[in-house]
């Protein structure tokens, strides 16, 4: 049976247009609804026997895709996990996530510890997800075994991670991981904070007594010189070993001109931003308000426009969220204290209306907004045949966003685990009004009852693999 969707504004490689998406259904196979994209066609070329589904002047745009998420399982999921992080990514308009390796017991950074992630995640996943990989002190011989079993990449920290069991990585025991990961064909993607600045700026805060219940002492804590020099350090590194090089959640827009600088020259970098970065401003957080604090820190309201003129000339490819939560008392709100308090921010329900609402201020497309959201990340992550785009043949994975809804974000709305934000009380514009899975309604106002999520493995879509080598090696 067909399906059409009608919009008058539908989503597409090629741009914007009116007309009906074409969904066929397909068989319920044990991952999941097979439903595809027929055709993306004019009103008058519905077939006549299509079901017809009438979506007016709301966007139909490709399911988003988020490779910053940390869904926590197995071993922290009183945090998060794989059913409330789906749910809550399946209202946001999110249908792949990708997950990263820490935060999870054991951490990903061996087969024996993806295959336990794999177990954790049956029948538990409302939407689709791939796993990263890590790359930590002394993992090496595990690189290409990861990739081989479908991992999308590898993470690593060149700081402490705030977890025990994921070890952040010295030069050298990148540079011994790094022939591997070039080898993969997949991205490294870096938490890219040098711990030199930071230990000379807190011994500095300590030394004058500073109030850490100020957010201008964590600030000051975070300075842009860690992620200048990790980024420099990157840099150099990426010219020697040739490989896919991602920085995720840059926060310092002084690090932009030499990036910029690094891609002009060919280097094969890639850079990500995230929500809280673009909606937030050092100046307006509050005293205490621990709930904003994530690594590295939210800049200054000059920072922030200056991260938007990166993404609108392409400087930064994606936003991804850095979804990391925690119970609440993490957060220690009891005592406002932001070097106790646990850093992270929780966004996938509410991260594209925050994006829309800011991104529209000013004057950005709903096009840049799927490519940001939808189409970079899912290149990052090798899935590029399969996710980011709405064309016929791929998976019917979609969303109907009302673009002109106007809301205040409040607590009911959030559905991940624990339902504690910064955003919460922030008016917003723009709104899923329902997510599509294969074909299938995930959301639409409510949950399914079923998950149909399934893992992605990039490692074997062969022509996904075949490009990435081909990046490296031109």
């Amino acid at each position: 049976m067909t399906h059409a969707f009608t919009s008058t504004r539908i989503v597409t490689p090629d741009g914007t247009r009116p007309g009906a998406l074409l969904v066929e259904d397909g068989a319920v196979t044990s991952d999941g609804a097979s439903g595809r994209i027929r055709a993306i066609c004019s009103v008058a070329e519905i077939p006549g026997d299509a079901v017809l589904h009438p979506c007016g002047d709301c966007a139909l745009m490709p399911g988003l895709v988020d490779t910053h998420v940390h869904i926590n399982e197995p071993g922290r999921t009183e945090w998060e996990g794989f059913w409330t992080a789906t749910r809550a990514a399946a209202a946001g308009g999110y249908t792949t996530l990708v997950d990263m390796p820490l935060n999870c017991l054991p951490e990903t950074t061996t087969v024996e510890a993806l295959q336990v992630k794999r177990r954790a995640a049956q029948g538990e996943c409302f939407v689709d997800w791939a796993a990263w990989g890590g790359a930590v002190a002394e993992n090496q011989s595990h690189i290409l075994p990861l990739a081989k079993a479908g991992v999308a990449g590898f993470k690593c920290f060149l700081i402490y991670p705030g977890c025990d069991g994921f070890a952040m990585i010295h030069r050298d025991e990148l540079e011994a991981a790094l022939p591997h990961i070039a080898a993969s064909g997949l991205p490294l993607l870096v938490h890219a904070e040098s711990a030199g600045p930071i230990e000379e700026a807190c011994r500095h805060l300590a030394e004058t007594g500073a109030d850490w219940r100020a957010y201008s002492t964590y600030l000051a804590s975070r300075p842009d010189e860690a992620e200048l020099e990790a980024i420099r350090m990157l840099l150099s590194l990426c010219r020697q070993y040739r490989f896919r090089l991602h920085i995720v959640h840059l926060s310092s827009a002084l690090a932009l001109p030499e990036l910029a600088s690094a891609r002009v020259k060919g280097l094969p970098v890639t850079v990500e931003t995230c929500p809280h970065y673009l909606h937030f401003a050092a100046e307006d957080i509050p005293h205490g308000s621990t709930l904003f604090k994530c690594a590295p820190p939210i800049r200054a309201r000059k920072n922030r426009e200056e991260l938007w003129k990166a993404l609108g000339n392409g400087v930064i490819d994606l936003i991804a969220t850095d979804h990391s939560p925690c119970p609440p008392e993490m957060k220690q709100g009891n005592t406002g204290r932001f070097d106790q308090a646990w850093g992270g921010i929780a966004s996938l329900s509410v991260a594209l209306s925050i994006v829309h609402t800011e991104s529209r201020r000013r004057g950005h497309t709903l096009d840049d907004l799927v490519r940001w959201m939808s189409a970079a990340p899912a290149a990052l992550a090798g899935m590029g045949e399969c996710a980011g785009a709405l064309l016929p043949g791929r998976d019917a994975n979609f969303i109907v966003f009302n673009t002109e809804a106007a809301f205040t974000l409040s607590a009911d709305q959030l559905h991940y685990r624990h339902p504690i934000s910064p955003y919460l009380g922030e008016t917003v514009t723009g709104r899923v009004a329902a997510t599509y899975l294969r074909g299938e309604s995930v959301w639409n106002g409510s949950f399914e009852v079923t998950p149909r999520g399934k893992e992605i493995t990039p490692w074997k879509m062969g022509k996904a693999r075949r490009e990435n080598a081909r990046l490296i090696n031109q």
